[in-house]
């Protein structure tokens, strides 16, 4: 029998909340700077985990990863530059309501919605474990297959402009993922005879260009223009950043209870993780919603679904890593390394032998949760206060300072710099002449995991392979619903 009494006083050892402030606080630096992911930071931390106990040295690597997915959205609000690949899914609705004086009442939404969809990813975690681990144990290559492409689809539909300008976008982000070593014919691919790519190119370098040095050669090309662009400098009380945040997490409450339920199904799925979650989760709210013209442009709603399903997802991650020992993302596959390293072997038992464990680190995830909320509205007005209030011929070398440590801090390679210097240029004529990106960020994210489930699934069976089980057929339902729905319900509406 679990005694909870003596969880709590564990949880609030004044070692262990030690142990956890000075994590939040790495975790919300690593998050703030781009290019610097919770994966780098969690593996950063193992060094660290030698001299502390079990639950010391997994709850400074949970508080770590809460923090800085957070934070990788105040980046991404104040100099349009994601600090996590699942900013970016909201990126511009983020720095939109920057711009029209609303960017800490965005962080607001944010934080409040990670807050709780945290929570609820945690009560989903105590209660349903075992059940939601066993669904994701049903999901081999061809679900996994027909799960990305679900998201593909919806990333295409959930942008406005030309249906043929979308395509493009997500069949250039697709051929950008392929480049580098071909894992099925054992040869190089779209390399042109370059060494570096051989590898492929790393997403970051790619984000940071077409978010922030787009827009630092936005900024560039309009002061030559002699056009000037003055963000509002309205700032907000504490009280009225958290209020405002919870009233807006009320007026949709639907849309976070839909966001923090895809985010734990997710979550649940190894391999899938916090940055398929928030742009599935994003693109499905902006399919069913009311408010389409506002996606993009500043939508409260749009944040608030895909930041719940952010931190729901970092608690559904943990399902299948304790109950079978296989990593939800690449944040508890370290997670799995600490665990062993301890000598406890992740399993059907670690519940039964590491009981008192394993609901100590629950409660841990419930208090980083919490603890985000006073050090999040700290970092909002601090950081609010310092970006509103920098003028523009500081604020963008800043920007540019940033792009480029944040590029060469993801693999210390000058090449990534000019990568993302390219991707720059690439995203400043997207905007300019019509075409979406977010189509291309996704195709980048999840190209390599299409092919590789595509080839896996072939191999089992040919064609007849990715439609001969229940749950591929179920989400190629789903598929089909989300392309049609939206014509049906006109249809109807205009009948009516």
């Amino acid at each position: 029998m679990v005694d909870i009494a003596a969880l709590f006083s564990n949880v609030f050892s004044l070692k262990l909340i030690v142990v956890m402030i000075i994590t939040a606080l790495y975790g919300l630096f690593i998050g703030a700077m781009p290019g610097l992911t919770a994966t780098m930071a969690a593996a950063l931390l193992v060094p660290f985990a030698f001299w502390l106990d079990p639950t010391s040295a997994l709850a400074m690597i949970i508080v770590m990863d809460v923090l800085a997915i957070w934070a990788g959205d105040v980046p991404a609000t104040f100099v349009r530059i994601p600090g996590t690949p699942a900013s970016a899914a909201y990126a511009d609705d983020m720095y939109e309501l920057t711009k029209k004086g609303r960017g800490q009442l965005a962080l607001s939404i944010s934080l409040m919605a990670s807050t709780l969809g945290g929570i609820v990813g945690v009560i989903a975690l105590i209660l349903f474990s075992p059940q939601l681990a066993r669904l994701a144990m049903n999901f081999c290559s061809s679900e996994f297959f027909w799960l990305v492409v679900f998201g593909l689809v919806n990333g295409v539909l959930a942008v406005r402009g030309s249906l043929a300008k979308r395509v493009f976008s997500l069949l250039l982000g697709i051929l950008i993922s392929l480049i580098g070593f071909d894992p099925v014919f054992f040869s190089s691919r779209l390399t042109f005879g370059r060494p570096e790519l051989l590898g492929g190119l790393s997403y970051i370098p790619i984000l940071i260009g077409v978010f922030g040095m787009s827009e630092v050669i936005k900024r560039t090309y309009y002061k030559a223009k002699g056009i000037t662009v003055e963000l509002p400098k309205t700032e907000y009380k504490l009280k009225e950043l958290f209020l405002g945040g919870l009233m807006t997490i009320k007026k949709h409450f639907s849309r976070f209870l839909s966001g923090s339920f895809i985010g734990i199904i997710i979550g649940a799925l190894p391999g899938a993780g916090a940055d398929i979650a928030a742009w599935l989760s994003y693109n499905i709210s902006y399919r069913f919603s009311k408010k389409k013209e506002e996606y993009g442009k500043g939508s409260e709603e749009g944040i608030l679904t895909a930041t719940s399903a952010n931190n729901a997802s970092l608690s559904g991650a943990w399902i299948p890593s304790l109950v079978f020992g296989i990593p939800g993302d690449s944040v508890t596959a370290i997670v799995l390394a600490v665990m062993m390293m301890k000598g406890i072997i992740p399993g059907p038992r670690l519940f039964v032998e590491h009981g008192d464990l394993v609901y100590t680190l629950f409660i841990v995830f419930l208090v980083a949760n919490i603890l985000i909320i006073p050090l999040g509205l700290l970092t909002i007005k601090l950081l609010g206060k310092l970006f509103l209030r920098t003028p523009d011929y500081i604020l963008v070398p800043a920007i540019l300072a940033f792009c480029i440590v944040g590029s060469y801090a993801v693999d210390y390679s000058f090449f990534d710099v000019l990568v993302m210097l390219l991707f720059g240029i690439i995203g400043f004529f997207m905007q300019r002449y019509g075409y979406p990106y977010a189509p291309m960020i996704l195709g980048v994210i999840l190209g390599k995991m299409l092919e590789t489930y595509f080839v896996m699934t072939y191999m089992k069976g040919g064609v007849i392979a990715f439609f001969n089980r229940p749950i591929s057929l179920v989400i190629v339902g789903l598929i089909v619903l989300v392309v049609i729905a939206p014509s049906i319900s006109k249809r109807l509406l205009r009948k009516s």
